[in-house]
């Protein structure tokens, strides 16, 4: 079993417990939050998704839910996808336990953020969203409605400025 109370695999047709949440943000802090369809007027929340195979490395998962969700390509030119190796375990909502197979009660969810110019272009999938909207960063962390996305926005000045900042210079060169 693992931490998750679950077997290496997944029972047919239920979810994995194992997610990423990833942060899409501009480079002036700006963060993309999308509502989730039939969830109500503050469902907000970042991009998130489940493995679709144990195996399936957390990186391509995010890759694949951003795109699902938001049709965006974290991979095009000018986009930064950072892991930022933070991961958030916690129970499973009790509205959403009959997604997972029977016993399976927690969920470890990867943290990620995606560095996008501003105005990219969001097209949401209507099954799962029904809007979008772009918000300064403290903003869409009291916009959200999952405590752990909202502290993921509240990390992501730290985390986005660790990625912009040049390597250290080593020592001038004797010569």
């Amino acid at each position: 079993m693992t931490r998750t109370g679950m077997a290496a695999g997944p029972a047919p047709g239920f979810k994995l417990p194992e997610s990423v949440l990833v942060v899409i943000h501009t480079p002036a802090l700006d963060v993309l939050l999308i509502r989730r369809a039939g969830g109500g007027p503050a469902h907000w929340q970042s991009v998130t998704g489940s493995k679709d195979f144990p195996e399936e490395p957390f990186e391509a998962t995010a890759i694949r839910e951003v795109r699902e969700e938001t049709g965006i390509d974290a991979c095009a030119p000018g986009h930064v996808l950072t892991d930022w190796f933070l991961e958030n375990e916690y129970d499973i909502w009790p509205q959403w336990l009959h997604r997972y197979a029977p016993g399976v009660v927690r969920n470890r969810e990867r943290l990620f953020g995606l560095c996008v110019p501003a105005g990219t272009a969001v097209v949401l999938s209507p099954r799962e969203h029904d809007a979008w909207r772009w918000l300064p960063w403290r903003d869409a962390a009291q916009a959200c409605f999952s405590p752990s996305n909202a502290e993921a926005c509240l990390m992501l000045p730290r985390h986005a400025h660790a990625v912009r900042r040049p390597p250290a210079a080593g020592p001038a060169p004797r010569g």
